[in-house]
């Protein structure tokens, strides 16, 4: 690819929002999607809702690109999505090709009603309902597995709405947060292992409260509302006229044995931005942790007691880790100072082209600048939090050594990856993965143009995430242990085919 895209780090998945009483839902929903920009950058959309006169009316808006691009034109907002409610979704194709059918939210109408549907994550037994529902003569419109939420609700036999809903979900296997929205109702849910982040919040509004559901907290802050809960793994949350009225949010399960929950580690690590609170924890904090035991596992040495290291991080991911490791590297009795040595620029979009040029050292220079007098003459340490292809890494030291540091070492904040996620992170293949394609890390290293490399270890890595009764986390991609049970004879983007 001749883009951005494919620069050295897991894609993320995709950003959810939904609104429900507030008299500006869309403009709501619009600027929380703008917090939740890093969660998906390929396409967006908003469906509102409200009444005029006695019927409530559905309007949508969706296209491909940054969310700023996407709703530029005048009164989008203001006048073609009116209503009180809203969801919301920011993409990134991880099931499904892109094109503007695949963008989200989907709308639809049923014999219930009308329902518009966000979703979050990977479903892993997407070709087994897909065949199923085919067979039985469903029509498909899209190539995602989101899709199959509408065709499975839709298909139902249970009378209420709530009981359709939860039957699609038990029938659905592996990750989803979701966001769903009636003709009268605010529904959300997180998958019984809860690998997505998802959470509720409030604000208050003329008539009482407005609740807002969202992937992460910093969407919460953009619009100034305050955070409730999170919506907790194998829960179904429902919001309505009620509810505002009372103040009570309605919870129900989706199975009826709730298991120990799965938490995507790598949220924690790289996904979510730094001051984020997911699954009931501040970002920032975990992240400080896992640099601290990244220094405490592997320092790097002064040369002399007049000597210093100088800690840098690749940005904007690994700015909070590094302050972590070069803190106690330091209190080690290793003289160190955290630098800013590694400039990113924030103006190459996605889809940036290099006119005649197409290696990857030329595409690094184009999103980093090194401070060459912070890095010259000095032992550096570069502190990530992954690597996938080691592609850009390598590209990314040798950058830096064009600034004549001493020695450059790199210290990665999460151990190697091995496997590729199966819940809604877009890794390359096992056979792609530098992890696999060395015997050693000192071949590894060698092969990035480190002098030295290591990489947080899975116990240290557990040790740095919050330790709760009832929660656990996902680290399949560098163990191998998939938690859900997923469909082997279907790859993760089969439904291009």
């Amino acid at each position: 690819m001749n883009n951005l895209r494919d620069l050295d780090k897991p894609n993320c998945n995709c950003g959810i929002v939904g609104i429900f009483n507030d008299p500006q839902a869309s403009i709501m929903a619009y600027y929380a999607l703008h917090a939740l920009q890093h969660r998906g950058q390929e396409a967006a959309g908003i469906v509102a809702a409200g009444k005029v006169g006695d019927t409530m009316k559905f309007a949508s808006h969706k296209g491909e690109g940054l969310v700023l691009d996407v709703f530029s034109a005048p009164n989008i907002l203001t006048e073609k999505l009116k209503g009180n409610m809203a969801i919301a979704h920011n993409r990134y194709s991880t099931t499904g090709s892109g094109g503007i059918a695949n963008v989200q939210p989907f709308l639809t109408k049923y014999r219930s009603g009308t329902i518009a549907v966000a979703h979050n994550g990977n479903l892993t037994n997407t070709k087994i309902l897909r065949n199923e529902l085919q067979n039985e003569g469903a029509i498909f419109q899209t190539t995602t597995d989101s899709e199959l939420f509408l065709h499975l609700i839709a298909r139902s036999k249970k009378e209420s709405q709530l009981d359709q809903i939860r039957e699609a979900l038990r029938i659905a296997r592996g990750a989803y947060s979701l966001v769903i929205m009636t003709n009268n109702a605010l529904v959300a849910a997180r998958d019984p292992y809860g690998f997505r982040p998802l959470c509720i919040g409030r604000k208050k509004v003329e008539d009482g409260w407005s609740y807002v559901i969202v992937s992460e907290t910093c969407a919460l802050d953009i619009i100034s509302a305050e955070y409730v809960r999170d919506v907790k793994h194998n829960e179904i949350i429902v919001i309505d006229d009620e509810t505002v009225k009372t103040g009570e949010i309605k919870s129900y399960l989706i199975d009826d044995e709730t298991p120990c929950s799965k938490h995507c580690i790598f949220e924690y690590i790289y996904f979510s931005r730094p001051d984020s609170r997911i699954f009931g924890h501040n970002v920032d904090k975990v992240r400080r942790k896992l640099g601290k035991n990244l220094a405490e596992e592997s320092p790097v040495p002064a040369d002399s007691p007049d000597d210093k290291v100088v800690v840098i991080a690749v940005p904007d991911s690994g700015n909070t880790s590094t302050l972590g490791y070069a803190n106690v590297n330091n209190e080690l009795g290793n003289p160190s100072r955290y630098e800013i040595g590694l400039i990113r620029s924030h103006y190459v979009g996605r889809t940036f082209i290099a006119p005649g040029q197409n290696n990857r050292e030329f595409k690094v220079k184009t999103k980093f600048n090194t401070v060459k007098g912070v890095l010259e003459n000095n032992k550096v340490v570069v502190v990530d939090d992954s690597v996938v292809r080691g592609t850009t890494s390598r590209a990314l030291i040798n950058l830096i050594r064009e600034a004549h540091p001493k020695e450059v070492h790199m210290r990665i904040t999460s151990p190697p990856i091995t496997h590729p996620c199966q819940y809604g992170m877009d890794f390359p293949s096992r056979e792609e993965l530098i992890a696999n394609r060395y015997q050693d890390i000192p071949g590894i290293a060698s092969s990035l143009n480190a002098d030295s490399l290591h990489y947080l270890s899975v116990e240290k890595l557990m040790q740095s995430v919050p330790d709760e009764e009832g929660i656990g986390y996902c680290n399949a991609c560098f163990t191998g242990e998939y938690p859900v049970q997923i469909d082997l004879t279907a790859h993760k983007h089969s439904t291009e085919e």
